[in-house]
């Protein structure tokens, strides 16, 4: 039987960058909605994302030593002044059952049905 169980390192932003291009889960605080009274509330979560060491925006801002969603939201590491930091990454696990962060083609289904036969110990 596959493992399913997985462990993951959080790395303190401030000390430490993930590689360039990692994908990575990201530890992000802020404020919503952001806005200049400060009455927003206050937030703490987890979003996969896109570690780089230069980016350039949709409206062509360079940003350098950076993380980047899906939607193309820039957020810098804690401290580096942008409205919602990432304050920890992890890297992300494997693809269930597997060892691999992705798979394509011709192997996708074979991963796919030993991932799905496979169960987290208890």
């Amino acid at each position: 039987m596959t493992d399913l169980n997985t462990t993951v390192t959080w790395v303190d932003a401030r000390d430490r960058r993930p590689d360039d291009g990692a994908p990575v889960a990201a530890a992000i605080t802020g404020r919503y909605p952001p806005d200049d009274s400060g009455s927003g509330e206050s937030f703490w979560l987890v979003r996969p994302m896109v570690y780089t060491t230069r980016h350039i925006a949709e409206d062509a801002t360079h940003h350098l030593d950076c993380f980047v969603d899906s939607d193309g939201v820039v957020r810098l590491p804690y401290g580096g002044g942008s409205e919602e930091t990432v304050t920890h990454w992890a890297a992300l696990p494997a693809l269930p059952g597997g060892t691999a962060h992705a798979v394509l083609g011709d192997g996708v289904e074979e991963a796919l049905r030993g991932a799905w036969g496979a169960r987290p110990a208890t």
